[in-house]
């Protein structure tokens, strides 16, 4: 069986001015960067902002194991499926950040014949975006450590400062670090520590901007510590937004590239779900609505967390209007919910297989309270039996659910048309009543808990003394009305890795709060999400290299 790196080698791209053409894209709107890679110009929302939106579809899953369930593939594959049906489809996909890539999962775009291209150059540096914003994040904090040294005009409290350092790696080392030494020429001492690229509130920022001054304005109100009174010091007050936008400004145009099957794929902006919001870039997003009659777009992890951000965060700020939602389901990570080992689930376990769609089951209850017609896509694996696809299949049947076997990594387009049919169906009856599930004005405590309670299906919240402590200080500084992006374990819908299924009766805890007002959201951290992951013991770089021709090797 080939590799997905092996598969993408031997794709026949498409040079970029042909894919900008089928997308209706003028000269002068995009921006070659290589042969297959463009840069796409924000002036083209201008002419495009009274087009009628394509319709957008949302790809989501069930809690995955450690390795992912190809939601990316399913992504591709719909949006090939759709292009196979003589329908005008754009891809919209988060940039891979080199943490995973080098970590545990390997690369991230899509699988066998539903996969983005060239997949090295997406899974490396790509157009430098990622860079940029890790470029201006620690722009910023050289910023505010000059501005301490050169007098501290603003007060700011060392031992207050919020803001960290970042680089786009899993590297435990740098969690915790001193910075400043070495005498009075240094600087001035102080702890300090890194997230990784992809956690940084300026990711998050460049995700949510509708366009270049929207995210200068949304810069400005970092929040990057606080004076010894405890009131907020912002990069307005420091001066520094302007520096910041022009380090982004180019990082801004959204990237086009190709499938293997050369439907138009925009990507851009790569938060992680489980720390961040988890989705592309609103402006990707958006363009691809304007440029296509189908626009599919996935939310990182579970619905649990991307899609639930997607749906109270991201498309709330961008008034989007999905039409239907796709929940990948695996044999695999149903048996693992099951109770089966990882080691084992390549072995046939229909009574785990059962027991495991409590997880399931979970999820679609979470889509039906946004008022979203779905589809449940079976992503099958080469390991999956017929009598465990059947056992799935008639398990959704019973209750009434649509459900579509999806081989969309073996045959790409062709692997995904009976889940594409549904998808069309469902999206041209409009039978969507999106709604959010809160309202901002809400109190914290109950935007919480209504995630908790109805998305997770927790008893109760329980917050620490420093969680409450910050509550009180949000609601005083007036951050108290922003949406809630909660950070959780990908792996449960508790705050337990450990408790997969359907866990019932348990208590959520709310550790800490991270206000990123620029972005315009709280961060509430629960269990042990770290903002800063490490590597395994065998992380995947090892099997990394290239060939005498300079090409990749072990990607994925």
């Amino acid at each position: 069986m080939q590799t997905d790196i092996e598969i993408a080698s031997q794709v026949k791209m498409k040079p970029i001015e042909e894919i900008a053409k089928i997308l209706g894209l003028k000269e002068d709107e995009w921006e070659p960067y290589g042969k297959y890679k463009a840069k796409l110009s924000l002036a083209s929302m201008d002419r495009l902002k009274e087009r009628e939106d394509g319709k957008l579809i949302l790809v989501t899953s069930i809690n995955p194991t450690p390795a992912g369930e190809g939601k990316s593939t399913v992504t591709v594959g719909l949006g090939q499926a759709l292009h196979k049906m003589g329908k005008k489809s754009v891809i919209a996909l988060r940039e891979p950040s080199l943490g995973p890539t080098m970590g545990i999962k390997g690369g991230a775009t899509g699988g066998g014949y539903s996969q983005v291209v060239p997949m090295e150059d997406i899974n490396l540096h790509f157009t430098g975006d990622i860079h940029a914003i890790t470029t201006a994040n620690n722009a910023l904090s050289a910023f505010i450590d000059n501005h301490i040294f050169q007098g501290n005009e603003c007060g700011i409290d060392a031992r207050r400062i919020v803001w960290k350092r970042v680089v786009d790696l899993n590297d435990r080392a740098l969690r915790q670090v001193i910075v400043g030494l070495g005498g009075v020429k240094q600087g001035v001492p102080r702890e300090d520590g890194f997230n990784i690229t992809v956690a940084s509130e300026i990711m998050a920022i460049f995700c949510l901007a509708k366009d270049l001054q929207d995210m200068r304005t949304r810069l400005s109100k970092i929040v990057v510590g606080y004076t010894g009174d405890g009131s907020p010091v912002t990069v307005a007050d420091l001066g520094v937004e302007g520096a910041l936008t022009l380090l982004l400004k180019d990082a801004l145009m959204p990237n086009l590239v190709q499938t293997v099957e050369h439907t138009p794929a925009i990507i851009h902006g790569g938060p992680f779900a489980n720390i961040a919001h988890g989705c592309n870039s609103l402006i990707a997003t958006k363009m691809a609505s304007k440029l296509g009659d189908y626009a599919v777009t996935e939310a990182g992890f579970g619905a649990d967390l991307g899609a639930e951000k997607f749906l109270n965060i991201k498309a709330r700020m961008g008034e989007l209007d999905p039409k239907v939602v796709v929940i990948v389901a695996t044999i695999r990570a149903l048996k693992m919910h099951g109770g089966v080992p990882q080691t084992d689930l390549k072995e046939e376990n229909i009574q785990a297989l059962h027991e495991g769609m409590a997880n399931l089951e979970k999820h679609i209850e979470t889509i039906q309270s946004f008022g979203l017609p779905f589809v449940v896509a079976i992503n099958r694996f080469v390991t999956d039996t017929d009598q465990e696809v059947n056992a799935l299949k008639t398990w959704c049947s019973e209750r009434g659910v649509k459900v579509a076997l999806t081989e969309v990594w073996e045959h790409g387009g062709a692997g995904g048309m009976e889940l594409a049919n549904q998808v069309v169906a469902l999206a041209e009856q409009d039978s969507s009543s999106f709604q959010p599930l809160y309202h901002v004005k809400d109190t914290i405590q109950d935007k919480i808990a209504c995630i908790a309670k109805k998305v997770y299906g927790a008893k109760n919240v329980n917050y620490t003394a420093l969680a409450k402590q910050q509550i009180e200080e949000i609601e005083a500084n007036g951050w108290s009305d922003l949406p809630v992006c909660m950070a959780k374990t990908q792996y449960s819908l508790s705050d337990d890795p450990k408790k997969l299924g359907r866990p019932v009766d348990f208590t959520l805890t709310v550790s800490e709060f991270r206000p990123s007002i620029g972005a315009g959201f709280l961060v509430a951290l629960t269990g042990d999400v770290l903002t800063m992951p490490g590597l395994s013991k065998q992380p995947a770089a090892l099997k990394m290299d290239v060939d005498d021709h300079g090409r990749a090797i072990g990607l994925f």
